[in-house]
């Protein structure tokens, strides 16, 4: 796409060696041990949980949950009581779940090919990609996975299963400039699936099918390359300890400034701490982690034990 913004891979392999060699350190890295918290939430007669896609807290402690069923969007209070739903109107097949600085909440639609940006009562207030179009004009999302956002309210689309980029929009839904393209390559994509913002606001992508994270500048500059693990979900807490939702093995895991396991948690199975296929995660101000499963059909949170000093 002529004004899709590419990297040259000789430049990204030259920042690769700078940054993986000898970088600033972007999180903290002492390890946290986790517990589950049995029964976490209670839904009314009516909402039945589907395939639990996305999930993330706001400023004053609401969770929500998105799901492949009825109602898809859940909101509950911080300890777990149900307050509203919605989504039925709008929302094809969900994917994934963001809360922004303001308190609203973005969901991307991988069936419709669309982005939309709720209030907390559910009023939709910002829609973005055409309805039932897959394109990769700037306007349009191929199936697009996640949302992310700059410190000055900046969007950030991973759109991820049909077009192997990222694009960037104002916070009002203005074409900034997008990078990347399907490949294995530095700063190529095989199902960018999940992404953030850190606080030096590098963008940290989930590049999900090369079982490895990328991270980039502000505006697509790739500054290292983090692989080991298949990245369906990733959050960061609120002093930038960084997560990953491990898909394919079943865990939480953990990451220090350099892109290592420093903490794994979880293993297959429908018990309590347990996983199946968990696909994204979220944290609290309490530094709580909130996981929703695709084969699990559930949500569970689990309760930080320890604090970084």
């Amino acid at each position: 796409m002529k004004r899709c913004v590419r990297n040259r891979l000789r430049w990204q392999f030259a920042c690769l060696l700078v940054y993986v060699l000898g970088t600033a350190p972007l999180f903290a890295v002492e390890p946290f041990t986790y517990e589950p918290v049995a029964e976490f939430f209670r839904l009314p007669e009516g909402v039945r949980l589907g395939a639990c896609t996305g999930v993330d807290v706001d400023s004053k402690g609401r969770i929500y949950l998105l799901h492949r069923g009825k109602r898809p969007v859940v909101c509950l209070d911080a300890s777990g009581r149900f307050i509203r739903s919605w989504g039925d109107e709008c929302i094809e097949t969900p994917h994934g779940l963001r809360v922004d600085r303001q308190d609203n909440v973005w969901v991307t639609d991988i069936g419709n090919h669309q982005v939309f940006q709720f209030s907390p009562t559910g009023a939709r207030i910002v829609t973005l990609g055409k309805a039932g179009t897959a394109g990769n004009r700037i306007d349009e999302f191929n199936q697009p996975t996640d949302v992310a956002f700059g410190a000055r309210g900046e969007i950030y689309v991973a759109d991820g299963y049909g077009n192997s980029r990222v694009i960037k929009f104002t916070p009002q839904g203005g074409f900034l400039g997008c990078w990347g393209r399907a490949g294995k390559g530095p700063g190529e994509f095989d199902t960018p699936h999940a992404i953030v913002v850190d606080r030096q606001q590098r963008v940290i992508v989930g590049d999900r099918e090369n079982d490895r994270l990328q991270v980039f500048t502000a505006n697509g500059e790739l500054l290292a390359v983090w692989p080991g693990f298949a990245p369906y979900g990733v959050a960061r807490d609120r002093q930038d300890n960084l997560f990953i939702a491990d898909g394919r093995a079943n865990q939480i895991l953990q990451l220090n400034d350099a892109g290592k396991v420093i903490a794994a948690w979880g293993s297959e199975g429908a018990g309590a701490g347990q996983l199946q296929l968990p696909h994204m995660l979220a944290t609290d101000r309490r530094g709580d982690l909130y996981v929703g499963e695709i084969k699990g059909q559930r949500f569970q949170k689990f309760a930080r034990k320890n604090t970084a000093r």
